[in-house]
């Protein structure tokens, strides 16, 4: 075959080199033109971050500059457009702070003392100005913040020339974060006994309500025999008249509870109150409500020494506290039992005022169907429809309390004891106790006393639930609860500070629940006229007690 001559060849060959280095040339041109633009683009809109310390962020104002050492490239500010919202300097602030927070603890553990001194002082600048934007409710401006985080600023840069290297820092801050999580926990499981016990103490305008009516009952025989004329009245078992039961050993509470139902019935003379309480205040209580007439409704007082059926024979609970009793006095030293010694002083377990509710049909056999109330409610609306809602053939009625987690039944009890998680759902909703009405002609039928008894007994060693009556209530009264609408009853005022006050005009009954009670100090300022309009202060024992 004929081969071409090679100049035929050579024009198209160079040809096809000229396209081929003028589309490499655009190319790359173009990849130029395009990563300059990127770079110049991502330069523009960079947030000021400079890398203070191996990623540990400080935040500048995007137009100014913080002096750095001439000889050192770690300077390096970048221009952003989003600092210039209303918490902005906040936020760099806040961050700044706690990382120099961070250079604190590692500058004194490294004996860099001074360094550890000026962090700090800045750190309370920076603090202070924070406060001041709090309590006057406005942003910090420019001025005030960046003299501080400028100075936070160089101090950090200046730790980072101490060669704090990321592990050290990483590891201070853990050990020093677990310590201040047990500090924490600590201190909430104090707050918590203290709140406890500031509740469960009496205020010294109470104690010298209580002398002073006690005085009264010595001083004046006639309300002696008005007690005892009394004592057997007929409407104190008739069951067409509405009987409502309270246990307590605060007078002044037991009275606004009392006022509060009355004041807001249709029918006030149609009411019976039931009030047992303990031999110490028992001559207070009487004195008080044998003063004062409530809209004419009948209050008879009891003690609970009166309950002579109430012994350690028939209760699991009097003999466990009997049990205690015996053993803190024999045994003496360290082989003495803690357990039980705590138990006597807890008054949830002690009293037997707050375990009464499991004994309302002994005490007056009689009746067919009454309304318990905690001394911590009060009553807004008329309750005595409460005794015509269907409880299609339950024990009690009750408002559900499950719209929250905590007041599922594995929250009261422990699930990880068979006896418990055998029977009982642990996503159960549970109910609330403080308002409650009882048909007692089914508790009867349903024995739940026995069933009160055979559960104290099963929790003799406080493994099921710890103390308390909510836990056994919930398990006696499991299954035979009727719901009730949620307007009867609205708790939370002894702890939520934030309760929507459409549902606290809506509600019967609200409850003080919780450790900020309305008699105390440490009550909550936003409820607290609730209670107290139902005090009488132109008594002149309420008077001498609280105005003085």
């Amino acid at each position: 075959m004929r081969r071409r001559a090679p100049e035929l060849r050579r024009p198209a060959r160079r040809r096809l080199s000229y396209w081929i280095c003028s589309l490499l040339g655009i190319s790359i041109a173009a990849g130029f033109v395009l990563f300059f633009l990127q770079h110049h683009h991502q330069d523009r809109f960079r947030p000021p971050v400079r890398v203070c310390y191996h990623g540990f962020p400080c935040f500048f104002h995007s137009q100014e500059k913080i002096p750095t050492d001439g000889n050192n490239s770690r300077g390096t500010i970048y221009p952003m457009q989003g600092l210039l919202n209303s918490t902005s300097f906040s936020r760099q602030l806040a961050d700044q702070m706690t990382l120099a927070k961070a250079y604190v603890i590692i500058a004194k553990e490294h004996n860099n003392l001074q360094l550890a001194w000026e962090l700090r002082s800045q750190i309370r600048n920076g603090q202070g100005l924070l406060s001041q934007a709090a309590v006057r409710g406005k942003p910090i401006i420019r001025e005030k913040a960046h003299p501080i985080i400028s100075q936070l600023a160089q101090l950090i840069y200046k730790a980072q020339d101490f060669h704090y290297d990321i592990a050290t820092t990483l590891a201070k801050l853990k050990s020093h974060t677990l310590a201040l999580e047990k500090h924490a926990n600590a201190a909430t499981v104090q707050s918590a006994k203290f709140g406890e016990l500031a509740a469960k103490a009496m205020p010294k305008n109470l104690h010298c309500f209580n002398i002073k009516l006690t005085e009264e009952w010595f001083r004046n025989p006639s309300l002696r025999k008005l007690s005892e004329e009394g004592r057997n009245l007929p409407r104190l078992v008739d069951n067409n008249l509405y009987h409502f039961y309270i246990f307590s050993d605060n007078v002044l509470a037991t009275s606004v509870v009392v006022n509060s139902t009355a004041s807001n019935a249709d029918h006030p003379q149609q009411l019976v109150f039931h009030v047992v309480t303990d031999k110490v205040n028992y001559w207070a209580m009487t004195t008080w409500f044998l003063r004062n007439d409530f809209r004419g409704c009948t209050v008879k007082v009891l003690s609970i020494e009166e309950l002579s059926w109430l012994n350690a024979s028939s209760s699991p609970l009097i003999k466990q506290l009997v049990h205690a009793e015996t053993w803190a006095y024999n045994i003496a030293g360290s082989s003495k039992d803690q357990s039980w010694e705590t138990k006597l002083k807890d008054p949830n377990f002690a009293s037997l005022l707050n375990h009464l509710r499991f004994y309302i049909p002994q005490i007056q056999p009689q009746l067919e169907k009454v309304v318990f109330l905690d001394d911590d409610v009060v009553v807004q609306k008329d309750l005595t429809p409460l005794f015509s809602v269907e409880l299609h053939g339950n024990v009690i009625g009750a408002v559900e309390t499950c719209l929250e987690a905590f007041h599922r039944f594995y929250k009261y009890l422990n699930f990880s004891n068979p006896v418990i998680s055998s029977r009982f759902d642990p996503q159960a909703c549970g109910w609330a106790f403080g308002m409650n009405v009882f048909d007692l002609v089914a508790w009867k039928k349903a024995n739940i006393t026995h069933k009160y008894h055979y559960w104290q007994e099963q929790n003799a060693d406080q493994l099921l639930w710890k103390t308390g009556t909510v836990a056994p209530g919930l398990l006696v009264f499991y299954g035979v609860m009727e719901p009730l609408d949620r307007r009867w009853h609205v708790l939370g005022l002894g702890y939520d500070s934030d309760i929507d006050d459409r549902l606290i005009k809506s509600a019967a009954v609200v409850h003080f629940n919780g450790n900020m009670k309305p008699w105390l100090k440490l009550a909550i300022s936003r409820y607290r006229h609730l209670w107290e309009r139902y005090i009488n202060y132109s008594d002149p024992l309420v008077k001498d007690c609280w105005m003085h």
